[in-house]
């Protein structure tokens, strides 16, 4: 589904547009001109990735010109499906230097399947895949794709190892922020061993201080104009002392 001349959502599920798997992230393409990059493939389960594949050629789009994985954080409804994604594609993939020794070696406890598969969030069967990663990702790194320029920045709170990215060079200027922050100013706080409100909120305070107007989350609404006002929403809640309304 176009957004922007620059942005495709081509999966999510019951958090989202219901595009892919029930369980999906929203799973977005970016389109640079010269090549295209997939961000944050999904769950995995079933076929839902190939339904992803099929809706990026259903908008139009060649997927041999995707040449680039991003993964922005590595909570399994937006990794489960990056090692079927590095099989099927001619990808780089990318991730937080703290996030990809845990990719690479499909670590369930770091990323606590454990404990979301006893809260009933996942199927007892399913197990994360090991998948590579070819390129470490520092904050001030900047990736390219075609004329896009994503910069990257250490956001954890929501888990450890949390990127997110402003993209430049397109139609207006974005917040790709995984799951920092969401329409409404609310944050995604989780009984998890790595989720924090002293470090969520220092990452909520780095990204308010940054020049975007789209907010694009990795599930729920989509900003596309005004998205900083949600942003400086629940940084207001945190510089109260306060939390922001969480999602759950």
């Amino acid at each position: 589904m176009k957004l922007t001349k620059n942005l495709y959502v081509v999966g999510g599920g019951r958090f989202g547009f219901g595009l892919s798997g029930e369980l999906d992230c929203h799973v977005f393409v970016l389109d640079g001109g010269s090549e295209l990059a997939l961000i944050d493939p999904g769950l995995g389960l079933n076929d839902d990735f190939e339904t992803i594949l099929q809706n990026i050629r259903d908008d139009g789009l060649d997927t041999r010109r995707i040449r680039k994985l991003i993964l922005t954080h590595y909570h399994c409804d937006h990794i489960g499906a990056a090692a079927e994604a590095a099989g099927r594609l001619d990808v780089e993939v990318f991730a937080s230097t703290l996030a990809a020794p845990v990719i690479r070696n499909a670590d369930e406890k770091a990323v606590a399947l454990d404990v979301a598969k006893a809260a009933g969030f996942y199927p007892q069967d399913f197990h994360l895949p090991p998948c590579p990663v070819h390129r470490e990702i520092h904050e001030g790194d900047v990736l390219e794709v075609g004329d896009l320029r994503l910069q990257a920045y250490d956001t954890p709170g929501h888990c450890d190892g949390h990127l997110s990215f402003t993209m430049t060079g397109g139609d207006r200027n974005y917040l790709l922020g995984a799951d920092l922050v969401f329409w409404g100013g609310k944050i995604l706080l989780q009984n998890i061993h790595d989720c924090r409100i002293d470090a969520y909120a220092g990452s909520v305070f780095k990204v308010a201080d940054l020049d975007f107007d789209a907010l694009v989350p990795g599930h729920l609404q989509i900003s596309l104009r005004f998205g900083k006002q949600h942003v400086t929403r629940a940084a207001d809640a945190f510089r109260q002392l306060g939390v922001p309304a969480n999602l759950v």
